[in-house]
C-alpha cells in the first residue's frame, strides 16, 4: 500500500510541495482509506487546552476570523504544536459534515496520523500551506479544501500552534490567505504582548520588597491575610494589564483596561493619547503641541492638559501616565486604527474593513489627528482599490466616507459580472452621484 502511494505521488503531477508530503505520508504507512482515529478524551483534551498558549487569545481568533466564518460555509480549527487540534468553531452545518472525517476538537491531524493536510503540512514545513480537495493524501478528505498557517513565538521563533481554515473552494480562495496570515500576526503579536507584561509583572514584584520581607498584610503567625480595598476607590491596574483605546468612528476616545474597566475620555484627551500612542518614542513639548493645537505657543496649555490627564489615568491605569521629556508612554497601547493600518499592510481587506468603524475622532481639527485618519482612510481606500474582491469593494462603496467616491463605484460596476443583479443598484447609485455633484 505504501509503495503505490509512493508510486501515485511520483507520477501523478501533484505540485512538488503536495508530492513530498505524500511521500512522507506514505513512509508512515498510512491507509489513504482510513479516518483520522487519533482523538483525545474529553478529561485530556480540557487539560491540553487549558494549559496552551493560544487559549488566551481564542477572543481575538473569534474576532479576526471565526466571527466571519459563522455564516459563510467555512471551520476554523485551532490545533497545536503537534497537529493536534483543540477547538473547532465556524459554520455549524459544515462542522457536523467535517466529524464524519474527524475533523474534530481531540484530533491529530499531523502529517504522521492523518496525512496531507493543511495544519499537518504547513506544520511540518513551518510556513503557510493551502492544500486543494485531491491533493489530500486521505480520500475522505477529497471533497475537502484547506489553508493552514503556523503560530510562533517571536521570542524564541518556535512554533506554538496553527491556525486553519476547512472547507469548499472559499477555503483557498485569494483572500483567504492573507486574511489568516493577518490573523495569524494579530495572535502573536498578542502573545508577545502577554509575555512581556507577564515577565515585567514578575520583575515588579520580585523588587517591590527586599529578599525575606513578609508581605504587606501578612501574618508570622498564620497564613497570610488580604488588606481589604479602600471603600468607594478603584481598584488600580496593574501592569500586565491590556489596555486598548478605541477612536475609530468616535467623537471621545474609549480607555479600556483589563477588559475589565472602560473609561470615556474628553476629546483632548483623547487627541493627546492617541498621538502618542502613535508615535512610540515620543514628542517633545513644542512637537505635541503643533500636532494638538496647531502652534508652539500652546505648551502652556498643553503642559495643564497633561496634568487633568495624569490625574484620569492614575484612577484607572497608573502605569499609563504619561512621562516627559520627551512626551512618551511608558507601555504599548493597542490602538484600533493601527489594526486596521496592519491589516491593510498584509493584504487582508476584508478584515482591515471589519475592522474600520470610521474615521479617526473625526470631529477632532487636530493637525497630527487629520495626518493619521487621513493615513488610514486613504490606506484602507487604496488598499481595497488596488486588490480587494468586488465583494469587499462593494462592502467598502456603501460606508459613508465612500458614499460620493465615483471612481469605487465605477470600479465595483466593471469587477461584476454581467449578469449580475447587483450591478442595477451600482448603476443607480451612479446615477445618484451624478445628479447630486451636478
Amino acid at each position: 500500500m505504501a509503495a503505490a502511494a509512493r508510486g501515485h505521488a511520483a507520477g501523478s503531477g501533484l505540485r512538488p510541495l503536495v508530492a513530498e508530503s505524500w511521500l512522507r505520508s506514505s513512509a508512515y504507512r498510512l491507509d489513504p482509506d482510513a479516518v483520522p482515529d487519533r482523538i483525545l478524551p474529553e478529561t485530556d483534551l480540557q487539560l491540553r487546552r487549558a494549559g496552551h498558549p493560544l487559549a488566551g487569545v481564542l477572543p481575538v481568533i473569534h474576532e479576526l476570523l471565526v466571527r466571519h466564518t459563522l455564516d459563510a460555509g467555512l471551520v476554523v480549527a485551532v490545533g497545536d504544536q503537534t497537529g493536534r487540534l483543540l477547538w473547532v468553531d465556524g459554520d455549524r452545518s459544515l462542522r457536523r459534515k467535517a466529524e464524519r472525517m474527524a475533523f474534530v476538537a481531540g484530533a491529530d491531524w499531523s502529517e504522521a496520523a492523518a496525512g496531507t493536510s493543511a495544519p499537518g503540512t504547513a506544520l511540518a514545513l513551518g510556513r503557510s500551506v493551502q492544500i486543494h480537495r485531491e491533493e489530500h493524501f486521505a480520500r475522505v478528505v477529497h471533497p475537502w479544501s484547506c489553508s493552514a498557517v503556523p503560530v510562533r513565538d517571536r521570542a524564541t521563533g518556535a512554533v506554538v500552534g496553527v491556525i486553519d481554515i476547512t472547507g469548499g473552494a472559499d477555503a483557498v480562495g485569494p483572500v483567504t490567505l492573507p486574511l489568516l496570515e493577518a490573523t495569524v500576526a494579530a495572535v502573536e503579536a498578542e502573545l508577545a504582548l502577554r509575555s512581556l507584561r507577564a515577565s515585567s509583572g514578575t520583575r515588579a514584584a520580585s523588587t517591590a520588597r527586599p529578599r525575606g520581607a513578609q508581605p504587606r498584610g501578612a501574618s508570622t503567625r498564620g497564613a497570610p491575610t488580604r488588606s481589604a480595598p479602600t471603600r468607594g476607590a478603584p481598584a488600580p491596574q496593574g501592569p500586565t494589564d491590556d489596555v486598548t483605546l478605541t477612536v475609530l468612528g468616535r467623537e471621545r476616545g474609549l480607555l479600556h483596561v483589563g477588559g475589565a474597566r472602560s473609561v470615556e475620555l474628553s476629546t483632548r484627551h483623547a487627541e493627546i493619547l492617541t498621538l502618542l500612542a502613535h508615535h512610540r518614542a515620543g514628542l517633545s513639548a513644542d512637537d505635541l503641541a503643533r500636532a494638538v493645537y496647531g502652534r508652539d505657543q500652546a505648551v502652556v496649555t498643553l503642559r495643564a492638559e497633561m496634568v487633568r490627564l495624569r490625574r484620569i489615568l492614575d484612577a484607572v491605569a497608573p502605569d499609563l501616565a504619561p512621562a516627559s521629556r520627551p512626551y512618551r508612554l511608558t507601555r504599548p497601547v493597542d490602538l484600533d486604527a493601527h489594526r486596521v493600518l496592519a491589516f491593510c499592510a498584509r493584504g487582508a481587506h476584508r478584515v482591515a474593513l471589519g475592522s474600520y468603524a470610521g474615521p479617526v475622532l473625526p470631529g477632532s481639527s487636530a493637525p497630527g489627528i487629520q495626518a493619521l485618519r487621513a493615513e488610514v482612510s486613504g490606506c484602507l481606500r487604496e488598499t481595497v482599490l488596488a486588490d480587494a474582491g468586488v465583494e469587499t469593494l462593494l462592502a467598502y462603496a456603501r460606508t459613508e466616507e465612500a458614499r460620493y467616491d465615483v471612481e469605487l463605484w465605477r470600479l465595483a460596476l466593471r469587477l461584476l459580472p454581467a449578469r449580475s443583479p447587483k450591478r442595477a443598484g451600482v448603476v443607480a447609485h451612479l446615477q445618484t452621484i451624478e445628479s447630486e455633484l451636478v
